[in-house]
């Protein structure tokens, strides 16, 4: 590998070469953002106060004003607030609370008899009955939800299972972010597998959602395991993705049948070798953390299609090979990262968060771009993240 090659992937600066000072243009220190999960854990501590608070503004409503006057509304309005976020026992606490001070404030006020206050104090009973059932039917839903997400859970471990934590003398962590709330899996992939020939890694992206998509995971991480040990080379390894995704074009239906395609990117990292080498099918570059907090890109020279494109043009895949010293450590991720936006709708630049930052592991790594993520786009990301973090101790 020339220095040339060696500095531009470096981002300016040889591994070892000291970080410049933060003036002279580099970012030691991530951005600061404003702490949004503070106070989205303060709006839910609110919400769940409100029956409560509703139920004393009512009663020193009551209290306060003439007895012509009413908070009937009030005692209505927290039993059916209660019902959707309170369990059962805290509905019927609050369904109970509400008539027994209806009851007791009339009482006080020697308006027990008269037409009216018994015609409030059956609504509320009504409504206090009505909301506990309304949170039976919500309970019964979230046990419902509750047991999906297990199935989901379960259908994650099978499909996408997690890889041990040292594979072949390298450090490994993996993590997969959902998008969307309770979905624990999509159309992104990862999966790492030891062979003769050294670790083989794999990170992509399937175009599509739904169960189509999920089935074309379990198609390449299948393939891929089987061919990361046969084949001699990575590049025979990306073939072999490439038939394997053809036959499944064959037997999907409708749209997919014929635009199918995954991006992704294979690497491979010789045992007892300081490189590593990558095939890149139309996917982000990885990047490569050095010890020293220098981060690089590791480049694309030839550009290739994604797998299962192999109709629009055929030529030979070639793997590129950068240095992977000591103590460095390569990122592998979808487009989920980098399409993460913030509320002016600027990308997340993951130079900027992790340039002259230290991780003493990469599931630390993982661990601090995913709260760096869910920070800068509010909790509100656009695309699931595979993230994969190989390090060479």
């Amino acid at each position: 590998m020339d220095d040339e090659g060696a500095y531009a992937r470096a981002g300016g600066r040889l591994p070892g070469d000291p970080v410049p000072d933060p003036g002279l243009g580099d970012v030691t220190e991530p951005p600061a953002r404003p702490p949004r999960r503070e106070g989205r854990a303060r709006r839910r501590t609110l919400v769940r106060a409100l029956p409560v608070l509703i139920l004393v503004v009512a009663v020193l409503y009551d209290l306060l004003t003439p007895r012509s006057f009413t908070a009937g509304p009030l005692y209505t309005a927290a039993p059916l607030i209660a019902a959707p976020i309170y369990s059962r026992r805290g509905t019927v606490l609050t369904s109970a609370g509400s008539v027994i001070a209806v009851l007791t404030l009339q009482a006080g006020k020697g308006v027990l008899q008269y037409v009216d206050s018994l015609t409030e104090l059956a609504t509320i009973a009504t409504v206090a009955a009505l909301a506990i059932l309304f949170n039976t039917f919500v309970r019964r839903t979230d046990e419902r939800l509750a047991s999906a997400r297990e199935i989901a859970e379960a259908a994650q471990r099978a499909v996408l299972p997690a890889p041990a934590e040292r594979i072949g003398g390298f450090e490994i962590a993996a993590r997969y972010e959902a998008a969307q709330a309770d979905a624990f899996i999509g159309g992104d992939l990862y999966a790492v597998q030891d062979s003769a020939r050294g670790v083989r890694l794999i990170v992509g992206d399937v175009r599509g959602k739904g169960m189509g998509a999920v089935a074309a995971v379990a198609v390449v991480i299948g393939a891929f395991r089987e061919a990361a040990e046969q084949e001699a080379t990575l590049e025979a390894v990306a073939q072999r993705l490439e038939r394997a995704l053809a036959r499944e074009g064959t037997r999907r239906e409708g749209l997919d049948a014929f635009e199918g395609f995954t991006t992704a990117v294979l690497a491979e990292l010789p045992h007892g070798d300081g490189t590593v080498r990558i095939v890149n099918r139309g996917h982000p570059p990885p990047l490569l953390l050095y010890a020293d907090g220098t981060l690089g890109q590791v480049p694309v020279r030839e550009a290739a299609l994604p797998l299962g494109m192999g109709d629009l043009g055929v030529w030979p895949d070639h793997a590129e090979e950068s240095g992977f010293p000591g103590g460095a450590t390569l990122l592998l991720y979808t487009d989920g990262l980098t399409e993460a936006r913030d509320e002016r709708g600027e990308f997340y630049d993951p130079y900027a968060y992790l340039a002259g930052r230290d991780f003493r592991h990469p599931s630390e790594l993982l661990d601090t771009l995913a709260e760096d993520v869910r920070r800068y786009s509010g909790g509100g990301m656009a695309d699931d993240m595979a993230l994969l973090a190989v390090r060479r101790p």
